[in-house]
C-alpha cells in the first residue's frame, strides 16, 4: 500500500509539472504570438525596387480629373495615377503586375487598377524580359474623395521558387508586402498629363 500511495503522489507530481510547463510554453507563445506586426519597411522612392520578377522605380502620382492613357473616367470622377519604370526580370512575356502597388489609407471603389503603357496607351500589355516600360497605375475614384498631398504605396514582391509543392513546376509563388514607398501626389489641371 506504501508503494501505491508513493507511485500516486510520483505520478501526480509528474503531470502536475507538465501541467506547467505545458501552461508556461503556451503563455510564452501567446505572449509573443501577441506582439505587433513589424511595420513593412519604408523604401526610397527615388532608386529601383527589387520585388520578385519586377524591378520597378516609382516616378511619380497625380490626381487628374481627365481622360488619361485610355481610360474614361465616368462624369464626376477623378482618377489616382502612378507611373512606374517596370522591368520583367523573366524569361517570357508577362502581365502579372497587378499586384505590385496599392495605396494606402484611400478608400479605393476598385482596387484592381488600369494599367497601361504610357508611351501608347496600351492597356495591360504583356511586358518583356529585360525591357523596362513606364506603366500607369490608374484608380479611379469619386470626385470629393480625398487625396493626401503624399500618398503611401504598398509594394508586392513574390519569391520565386524553381519547384512548386504541388506541381513540381517553377514560378513565382507567396506573394508579400515587400515594404511601402511614399509619393508626393500632385493635382493635375483639367487638361490631363
Amino acid at each position: 500500500m506504501f508503494k501505491t500511495a508513493r507511485s500516486k503522489f510520483q505520478t501526480w507530481i509528474t503531470a502536475g509539472a507538465g501541467t506547467i510547463a505545458a501552461l508556461l510554453v503556451a503563455g510564452l507563445m501567446g505572449a509573443f504570438g501577441a506582439l505587433p506586426a513589424h511595420a513593412p519597411p519604408q523604401l526610397p522612392p527615388d532608386a529601383a525596387i527589387d520585388a520578385g520578377r519586377w524591378r520597378v522605380q516609382p516616378a511619380r502620382a497625380y490626381v487628374s480629373r481627365a481622360k488619361l492613357y485610355g481610360v474614361a473616367l465616368k462624369p464626376g470622377q477623378k482618377a489616382l495615377v502612378l507611373e512606374a519604370d517596370l522591368t520583367n526580370r523573366t524569361a517570357q512575356s508577362d502581365k502579372a503586375y497587378f499586384n505590385v502597388f496599392k495605396p494606402d489609407g484611400i478608400d479605393l471603389p476598385d482596387s484592381t487598377p488600369m494599367i497601361a503603357l504610357a508611351r501608347d496607351s496600351t492597356l495591360t500589355p504583356e511586358l518583356h524580359p529585360g525591357m523596362t516600360e513606364r506603366m500607369a497605375y490608374v484608380w479611379p475614384l469619386a470626385g470629393n474623395a480625398a487625396v493626401p498631398a503624399n500618398l503611401s504605396f504598398g509594394v508586392t514582391a513574390e519569391i520565386f521558387k524553381p519547384r512548386d509543392n504541388l506541381y513540381g513546376t517553377p514560378g513565382w509563388f507567396n506573394p508579400y508586402r515587400l515594404g511601402t514607398v511614399t509619393m508626393p501626389v500632385a493635382d493635375l489641371p483639367e487638361s490631363g498629363s
